[in-house]
């Protein structure tokens, strides 16, 4: 009993999720005919239920090791998959933020500032800034609802003496005219871009143009925190300048900055599932003393809203200026 324990738990926590990935990668990315990528998705899968079924009924390991062979060389050739280094990219994202930092003054270029009119019509437009870190007051955090109260697109601002705000957002360096698929960006299918913009740009198009429910809030963290996680940034976007490297759903999306927050405070970032179903952050946050105390959550999150505010204000110079209004501050 206990052999045959042992083997389901092999094939169910082993065999079954190779399988799974196999054939999913060979669907994604196999550089073949769609007819033919299927086959050998179906081929794949195939042999790992027969190879579960021989080992489980007849305790037969030939064609497992036959299957652990071909996965391994499915590895060795998702290892040579590398991100395309130019390409027909959107016009939004096609463009790497960097940064270079002359003792308190942080040097930025390519920072997006897009006049949206639709998600198709828009004026291209990027700058360039220098930015004094001795002025860093503010960190926001902007959660953007796109499908439902459970996911959401993860938007941090750094806010300077004088209201001005520089956003961050990681975002899918997908080519023009393609989509954003949680399941194919999981392999390999779109590089990664870091892009760091004007928040009448990266939350307007959200709010005015798109009709996400955008919610903001105001993070309490040390000045020397704020400066840490804004350090973070532009070191990871000038890396990733450098050296492109792949979006992916779960390991490096948006979410992920809120770990790099946790770690320049000096906390231990527990694994948390709302890290992952990320539309609940603000519970996480709040546990994690990172929100105002000024108001009990339910309060936060009732005046967090900011789609009527920035509808509002449309594209006033001062944008950011709007939507804050009403929120609480730490």
């Amino acid at each position: 009993m206990l052999a045959v324990a042992g083997r389901l738990l092999f094939l169910l926590f082993v065999v079954a999720p190779a399988g799974a990935w196999s054939s999913l990668a060979l669907w994604f990315r196999a550089p073949a005919p769609d007819w033919l990528r299927l086959a050998l998705a179906i081929c794949l899968a195939l042999l790992a239920l027969g190879a579960a079924f021989f080992l489980l009924a007849h305790k037969r390991w030939r064609p497992l090791l036959a299957f652990g062979v071909i996965f391994l060389g499915l590895l060795a050739w998702w290892g040579t998959i590398a991100p395309p280094i130019s390409a027909n990219f959107a016009p939004d994202v096609a463009r790497q933020t960097t940064g270079k930092l002359d003792g308190d003054l942080l040097v930025m270029t390519d920072i997006r500032d897009f006049d949206w009119r639709s998600d198709t019509d828009f004026t291209e437009r990027w700058t360039s800034k220098t930015y004094d870190l001795t002025k860093l007051r503010t960190l926001d955090l902007f959660l953007s609802y796109w499908d439902g109260p459970r996911m959401a697109h993860v938007i941090t601002s750094f806010g300077f003496e004088g209201g001005e705000h520089i956003a961050w957002s990681i975002e899918v360096k997908r080519l023009k005219g393609g989509e954003f698929s949680p399941l194919r960006d999981l392999f390999k299918a779109n590089p990664l871009a870091i892009v760091a913009a004007t928040e009448r740009d990266v939350v307007r198009v959200r709010t005015n143009v798109r009709g996400e429910d955008v919610q903001l809030y105001h993070l309490d963290v040390y000045p020397e925190t704020m400066r840490a996680l804004l350090m973070i940034y532009v070191q990871d976007a000038n890396a990733l300048a450098k050296e492109p490297r792949f979006y992916n759903s779960l390991l490096t999306n948006c979410t992920t900055t809120v770990a790099g927050l946790v770690k320049a405070i000096g906390k231990p970032v527990p694994l948390d599932w709302r890290l992952f179903i990320n539309g609940y952050l603000p519970d996480y946050l709040h546990e994690n003393d990172m929100l105002s105390k000024k108001a009990p959550l339910d309060e936060l999150k009732r005046l967090s809203h900011v789609a009527e505010r920035a509808k509002a204000a449309n594209d006033a110079a001062d944008f950011s200026g709007w939507i804050r209004a009403g929120v609480p501050t730490p």
